[in-house]
């Protein structure tokens, strides 16, 4: 079944649903290559063939749950917290829900992340940031700045649920922009 289909029927919403906070609440327990389908389908309480009438494989879910992530962030009102207008609005609400599921983060960006977990959030951060980028930005120029961007981020954040550190959403956002807006300015783009 291609779950990139919207559906409004809730049964489908309803069993999607409870797979992705069975993964989630998994990555917060057990590392991503320790998760089997098994696993998952015992925690959303569902059977085997019922997960494979929505996903393929746990990869796909994975995906699939970042997509929601994304499309959640991007809903997010864009909150002027000083930050420079017109700069990667999506950070604020990655940010506070970074915050507000800080072990949950622990597990998908933090040193026990598994390398697919950590690949495919790294990806989402990337599209979120390169749709940010002026279309005169695009070709390889703007691929390497949106990859530059979105990794210093995700390292950032990575290092602040790790470190346990006491900065707050506030904090982390600011230092991102006080040291990313001069590297993007020097190449005489605007964000």
């Amino acid at each position: 079944m291609n779950t990139d289909i919207k559906t409004k029927d809730r049964r489908v919403l309803r069993t999607r649903l409870a797979l992705r906070d069975a993964l989630i609440s998994l990555l917060g327990e057990v590392s991503w290559d320790d998760i089997n389908i098994q696993m998952l389908c015992e925690r959303a309480n569902i059977g085997r063939s019922t997960f494979y009438l929505h996903f393929q494989n746990k990869e796909e879910l994975l995906v699939n749950s970042f997509d929601n992530l994304r499309e959640f962030i991007c809903a997010q009102p864009n909150i002027a917290h000083g930050k420079p207008s017109g700069s990667l609005p999506f950070v604020r609400g990655l940010i506070e829900h970074v915050d507000e599921q800080r072990t949950v983060f622990r597990a998908i960006i933090g040193k026990r992340s598994g390398h697919v977990v950590h690949k495919n959030f790294r990806e989402m951060v990337n599209q979120l940031v390169a749709a940010e980028i002026p279309h005169a930005a695009k070709g390889w120029q703007g691929d390497a700045s949106a990859r530059y961007i979105s990794g210093a981020l995700v390292e950032l954040l990575a290092w602040w649920v790790d470190a346990g550190a006491d900065q707050t959403g506030d904090d982390i956002e600011k230092l991102f922009y006080q040291l990313t807006l001069p590297a993007i300015k020097q190449r005489g783009e605007n964000i």
